[in-house]
């Protein structure tokens, strides 16, 4: 995946700029009941995040840390319609009500992933907005593997994968939603979820991929950091994902692409075929036995998965 540009690397490694240092112990807040009970599962240091992330001039606004919420995305959504500043980040150390595409639900143990989600309002043609769940996908999957040091590939439309053994497991998913004048982009990502915790079989974690680092404060940082890299190259671009170089990079990462796949569809409808292309609209284009090239648009399809797996 691409990566953010150099000057930003050196700051997303643990201990790397911003008085942001790598943790090396418990602290004084270690014990029964403490902020770092599971010392595996250390709390997000909100003040730190401030620090590094609102900056004059940056995407980020504003930053807050919660214990608990029901879902970052509803709550978010609830602020947009009575006004919310561009670049609002919430973060959720646990989520009781958090919900993926076609509103399915999911949830992790406290602490175990990283949670949140923003605010934006692109000045570009609103048609093009459909790229923004895309964007956030390209920038999470190269910040983690730049960070993590663990290959990450993208399932389309909304899917971050990782290998785990040798099987292809989720570890992350994205979830955009129109709200007030803008659009509210949720991302969920395992990072130290453990086998006997997984929810599915098909689900992963940073951590059983191997992940060299698993201090989510880091990871977060890198991840915000390439969403407004590459949100700045998309905007200035008027929402041109080929021109900005979005869409190229999009499918050099996307695992989707080469593979027979089937897509669900509304109505019991199903359409098999090659995925071949993601197209200037950020849909995913189905070269199906008749010869035909289909495109598929994430606001239609149901699921995609592997044809052999049917």
């Amino acid at each position: 995946m691409t990566s953010q540009p150099p000057e930003n690397q050196d700051k997303d490694r643990p201990g790397g700029g911003d008085g942001d240092a790598a943790r090396t112990g418990p602290g004084p807040e270690a014990g029964a009941g403490g902020r770092w009970s599971d010392l595996d599962r250390p709390p997000l240091n909100g003040t730190a995040l401030r620090r590094a992330l609102l900056r004059p001039g940056s995407l980020w606004t504003g930053l807050d840390v919660v214990p608990a919420t029901g879902s970052t995305n509803t709550d978010l959504t609830a602020r947009a319609a009575e006004g919310l500043a561009e670049g609002t980040v919430l973060v959720a150390e646990e989520q009781s009500a958090a919900r993926g595409r076609l509103d399915r639900r999911w949830s992790a143990p406290p602490r175990s992933g990283l949670f949140f989600s923003f605010y934006l309002t692109p000045r570009v043609p609103p048609e093009r907005w459909g790229w923004l769940p895309l964007l956030a996908g390209v920038a999470t999957a190269s910040a983690v593997a730049r960070v993590t040091a663990v290959d990450t590939a993208l399932k389309w439309p909304n899917d971050l994968l990782v290998t785990v053994g040798d099987e292809e497991r989720k570890a992350g998913g994205i979830l955009a939603e129109r709200a007030g004048d803008g659009v509210v982009i949720g991302i969920g990502l395992n990072v130290t979820l453990r086998a006997d915790e997984l929810p599915v079989p098909g689900a992963g974690s940073l951590v059983l991929a191997g992940a060299k680092v698993t201090d989510r404060d880091p990871v977060l940082r890198a991840v915000l950091r390439s969403v407004e890299d590459w949100y700045g190259q998309w905007t200035a671009a008027d929402g041109d994902a080929a021109a900005c170089r979005l869409q190229d990079a999009y499918a050099a990462g996307c695992a989707t692409l080469g593979r027979q796949v089937r897509a669900e569809l509304p109505g019991d409808r199903a359409l098999l075929g090659e995925a071949v292309a993601i197209d200037g609209d950020g849909r995913l284009v189905l070269a199906t036995e008749e010869g035909m090239q289909q495109p598929v648009a994430a606001g239609d399809i149901v699921h995609v998965r592997p044809a052999a797996q049917e």
